[in-house]
């Protein structure tokens, strides 16, 4: 174990990677904010379905040297439309999903056996690369991180309403189809960011983790969402660090320290429901 961490130049390195570790803490709380209707919607599978897509749309922007970036929204939107359109109901949405899935991730290994560059570029799409934020990147991830926030404040009142209860928020007149569909879109460019820092296999892990996690230490409408987004946060961001100082790539910290949080508010909650049972 002593082989795989080294901090004797922590600080330096600190320093190369700053654009990684704040794109990281962003990751972690949009992710975090925007897991929490991921599950009320019971969209976990979705998320994972839409990742394949994401991977597949920046194994061949990779293989045809066009921005990775630019790829993976692309696939990442595919996919959303496809599942927002097709799969209104949760049986539907969950088959086109087992349909993408596949289809997606043989079509990115297609493209990454026949992309002939770094191996490392190829490995990245998957597990996420520490030092893969550059300045024209993060201002990217801004952008979409600033855009993801101001859509889920307008929308979110009736989302709430259409993902707690959908049937009487469409005999409430709430636009259900519309209010999926731009979900789906908002989610899309989340994955597509997230695929850029913690790969394309492991992004539940920021999307789904987090607010599964807060659910059961929380009930109301307020603690919920933030709780997630500080567990996203502390995922994210303690990850990148413990990373830094290690051989191994981000992803396999983020999703370590995610599932730790998750199995201590798991234990927390099952405590409180037994001493109040």
């Amino acid at each position: 174990m002593s082989g795989l961490f080294d901090f004797a130049d922590y600080g330096e390195i600190l320093a190369l990677v700053g654009n990684s570790v704040l794109a990281c803490a962003i990751l972690g709380i949009v992710g975090g904010l925007l897991g929490v209707f991921v599950m009320q919607r019971d969209m976990a599978f979705a998320v994972h379905g839409i990742s394949e897509l994401t991977f597949a749309g920046a194994s061949v922007a990779l293989f045809f040297g066009v921005d990775v970036l630019l790829g993976s929204v692309v696939g990442s939107l595919i996919a959303a439309l496809i599942v927002g359109l097709l799969g209104a109901r949760a049986r539907d949405r969950n088959s086109i999903v087992g349909v993408l899935m596949p289809f997606g991730l043989g079509l990115g290994i297609l493209f990454l056996a026949l992309y002939q560059g770094r191996a490392a570029n190829k490995f990245g799409l998957l597990t996420g690369q520490v030092v893969a934020v550059g300045f024209s990147q993060l201002w990217l991830l801004i952008a979409g991180s600033v855009g993801v926030l101001i859509v889920l404040l307008i929308v979110w009142r009736p989302l709430s309403f259409d993902s707690l209860d959908p049937d009487v928020a469409v005999a409430r007149g709430v636009r259900g189809r519309a209010l999926s569909i731009v979900f789906m879109i908002v989610l899309a460019v989340t994955v597509a960011i997230a695929v850029q820092v913690i790969g394309a296999l492991l992004v539940l892990a920021l999307l789904v983790t987090p607010a599964a996690a807060a659910m059961h230490v929380a009930k109301s409408s307020v603690a919920v969402p933030v709780l997630s987004m500080a567990f996203g946060l502390v995922a994210a961001l303690g990850g990148i660090l413990l990373a830094l100082g290690s051989t191994l790539p981000v992803s396999p910290f983020i999703t370590t320290i995610s599932f730790l949080i998750y199995v201590v508010c798991r234990i927390i909650g099952a405590v409180r429901t037994r001493s109040l049972g």
